[in-house]
């Protein structure tokens, strides 16, 4: 295990990601979310092939178990990137970042009843805390108890936003039992292959890029590719755990670009609700690790020969 090379990757990933996003927010004006998902997808494809074949039996790590799995996991991915591309046409980009910080909630949620997991005392508050958060960035956005009027068009960011957040933990229950069984390269690559073929449902919405905008599309999906294969080998060199909380790492790109190259400006309230699920985010890390760290001595105690 190398931790400090594991968090660097996973801030690196993070970036690339928030970069991407920003990317997709400048190309949401001129291109349907499902060309923009083709592009993300399609292009990250000769990237991770290229990884695979570098790092291990390209045959072996492409062998499927299930495809009906990998198909299902597939199409809530690609809807889960379709909505969030689509909400970065109504919503400011840190809005759109820090909602997702919920994923979490809704795939313990999930988790609850499509795998049968069990939650403590602690995580269910930390879960109840975060979607207090939660509602503070949305209510900052929609100014119910302040205003009379409601932006349309915002309302129509933050439930494609949500949308988006279910999706991808629906994803993310998916792959945790695809893990079991099948292998995570495999799990990777084959999502973009299908995202590709999902995406080309939107064809008929598809418009001729000039060449600095098909330059850009192509680079979102290289950017994506090389994110997911950091983020990926961030976990083999320190424990999920402890590169977890670099996740919000992302809030601080995505203010920084919002600011800077979209000019927004988040209200305190937002940065406020931000936090909130922040912290509640950070409790369950520090709950996991001792955790983990009280099942380590037990077990030693347990086998340690008197």
């Amino acid at each position: 295990m190398e931790p400090l090379k594991g968090i660097s990757l996973k801030i690196c990933s993070v970036s690339l990601i928030t970069l991407m996003f920003a990317l997709v927010k400048l190309l949401s004006d001129n291109f349907s979310a499902g060309q923009i998902v083709f592009f993300r997808s399609a292009f990250s494809i000769p990237v991770l092939f290229l990884w695979i074949s570098l790092t291990g039996d390209l045959r072996d790590s492409l062998k499927v178990q299930s495809k009906i799995a990998h198909v299902w996991r597939g199409f809530i991915g690609t809807c889960a990137i379709a909505l969030n591309f689509l909400a970065l046409g109504f919503l400011p980009l840190p809005e759109i970042t820090a909602i997702g910080f919920a994923t979490p909630l809704f795939i313990s949620i999930f988790a609850i009843f499509l795998l049968g997991e069990r939650i403590g005392i602690y995580r269910f508050c930390a879960l109840i805390v975060d979607l207090v958060g939660v509602l503070i960035i949305v209510n900052s956005k929609l100014t119910v108890f302040t205003s009379d009027t409601i932006d349309n068009s915002i309302i129509a960011g933050m439930i494609l936003t949500i949308a988006a957040v279910i999706c991808a933990s629906l994803a993310h229950v998916q792959i945790r039992k695809m893990v079991q069984t099948e292998r995570t390269s495999a799990i990777i690559f084959y999502f973009s292959v299908t995202s590709s073929l999902f995406s080309l449902i939107s064809l008929s919405t598809w418009v001729l890029p000039s060449f600095g905008e098909f330059f850009t599309l192509i680079l979102v999906g290289i950017i994506g590719g090389i994110a997911q294969i950091m983020l990926t080998t961030a976990y083999r060199f320190a424990p999920a755990s402890l590169v977890a909380p670099f996740d919000y790492t992302a809030m601080i790109f995505a203010l920084l670009i919002g600011y800077f190259v979209f000019e927004e400006l988040p209200t305190s309230q937002m940065i406020f609700g931000t936090f909130v699920v922040m912290l509640a985010g950070i409790f369950v890390v520090i709950r996991e690790i001792k955790s983990g760290q009280g099942v380590s001595k037990e077990k030693t105690a347990k086998f340690t020969p008197s």
